[in-house]
């Protein structure tokens, strides 16, 4: 029998050989370069400083494997590499998703070997963390946070998703990018970068960046203001695409017969206007002849409705306040709904006459202060005309000075007199939320528990008591 001696040597952690294989050379040959990427990377991550060393090793692992040595210089975009490099484009899409061929109950998982592929995705993902995690310190330009954003874009091509799903699955990855950006934002002197017209236009919007303009906006004017306000409707008109979208495709409500079908193509009932015209069917002419078109029907029976969205705008819940401002436009649109808005932090803030347009209601709110509800509710109750008919959504942390009784008492008193309440802790992109524990308790016992998770879900609440 053939037992070749293994190879005195160690793979790194996470690397296995089967029982009773041998570790060859090339085996720690290959493993040993894809370690100088990583301590290379880690490096890098720690301390910006090159380390002669491990540069020099890291340009002769790249220099072998034929890639170009462009991948080390973390100034580089991913973008420019696959410019400069289209076949790389493939390898980065997909290139940290999971492998089916990994899955736990594979026998062979964790016993492959760091051959030459390993070492070139090493190098491929030494790229992409270095570019999205090493951020370091210290002013950050316009093009910086372009790149930057256009980095984490890649990034989550790899994981085999785009940066807004990875930002809606909340904690995390998504936590963790939205954390970056926003202290890039923070690093960036944005008043002189708005006041330049070909820097602000190198911006991409972003609630980061959305949320820094509505902080700062009080201290913008001329041309920076002009350009604060362009990016803050970009970023507007593109969540509100979404979120139409959203409403559009939630289907509640039941079918109105007494409404006759629109006459339009989208309506229109193929099988049945076959079915219907089958006697028509000529077997000379092997055609079918349609004397008469049938619709579906599509109208769902509504009743008037009033809905009344109060924000907590304190600094806390920016994202819930750029959302619900959008979403309450887009529910003022349709047909039989009253629609009002308030916002709040220790002063309430009637909204409703610019609840059509969300931009005019974010150039309007003041974010930060502090929480003060009973002041919402007093605003709030007045406009409970029709408690049956009345829905009241209340988005906040529930973070109160010392005034949570009051509040609390104030949401019974609503929710007794018929009024559908809705308690939402946050409808942020990633759907995380941190609610005061006190609250999220009594609001349980009520009846009424606090929503949480995605947006999506309080617009299949809404809508399905709207229409």
């Amino acid at each position: 029998m053939n037992d070749p001696t293994p190879t005195t040597g160690a793979l790194p952690p996470g690397d296995t050989v089967p029982p009773g294989d041998a570790v060859t050379p090339g085996d720690l040959a290959a493993a040993n370069r894809r370690q100088v990427l990583y301590w290379r990377l880690l490096g890098r991550l720690f301390d910006p400083d090159e380390q002669p060393t491990l540069e020099a090793a890291s340009v002769a692992v790249v220099d072998d494997l034929g890639l170009p040595a462009v991948l080390l210089d973390p100034t580089v975009s991913v973008d420019t590499v696959v410019q400069r490099f289209p076949a790389l484009a493939d390898e980065f899409r997909g290139l940290l998703a999971p492998d089916p061929a990994d899955a736990p109950d594979d026998p062979d998982v964790g016993t492959h070997r760091p051959g030459e592929a390993e070492v070139r995705r090493a190098a491929l993902v030494s790229k992409l963390l270095l570019n999205v995690f090493g951020t370091g310190s210290g002013p950050v330009s316009a093009g910086q946070l372009a790149r930057w954003q256009a980095d984490a874009g890649w990034f989550a091509q790899a994981l085999g998703t785009t940066p807004e799903e990875l930002r809606r699955q909340g904690g995390g990855l998504g936590a963790t990018l939205t954390g970056l950006e926003g202290d890039l934002v923070r690093r960036m002197h944005l008043r002189e970068v708005l006041a330049d017209p070909k820097l602000a236009a190198q911006l991409t919007p972003s609630m980061s960046l959305i949320e820094q303009l509505l902080r700062d906006k009080s201290n913008l004017s001329g041309v920076a203001l002009a350009n604060a306000k362009s990016l803050i409707r970009r970023y507007v008109d593109e969540v509100a695409e979404v979120l139409r979208t959203q409403v559009e495709q939630t289907t509640v409500g039941t079918i109105d017969r007494s409404v006759p079908p629109k006459r339009v193509f989208r309506n229109l009932d193929l099988d049945r206007t076959i079915w219907q015209n089958l006697t028509n069917w000529s077997p000379e002419d092997e055609r079918l002849y349609v004397d008469r078109l049938y619709y579906r029907q599509t109208a769902r029976k509504t009743t008037p409705s009033r809905l009344i969205v109060v924000v907590d705008q304190s600094g806390s819940m920016v994202d819930s306040m750029v959302n619900c401002t959008i979403l309450a436009s887009i529910f003022a649109g349709l047909p039989k709904v009253d629609v009002h808005l308030i916002a709040y932090d220790t002063r309430a803030l009637d909204l409703t006459p610019w609840v059509h347009d969300p931009f005019e209601v974010l150039l309007r709110t003041k974010l930060g202060g502090g929480n003060d509800g009973p002041v919402a509710m007093a605003m709030a109750r007045p406009k409970i005309v029709e408690p049956r008919n009345t829905v009241l959504v209340w988005i906040s942390d529930f973070y109160e000075f010392d005034r949570s009784q009051p509040l609390f008492d104030g949401i019974e008193a609503v929710h007794r007199s018929g009024v559908r309440f809705i308690p939402v802790g946050s409808v942020s992109s990633s759907g995380q939320q941190s609610v005061n524990p006190w609250f999220r308790q009594r609001l349980k016992d009520l009846g009424t528990p606090v929503l949480s998770g995605h947006i999506r879900k309080l617009v299949f609440e809404l809508k399905s008591f709207l229409t």
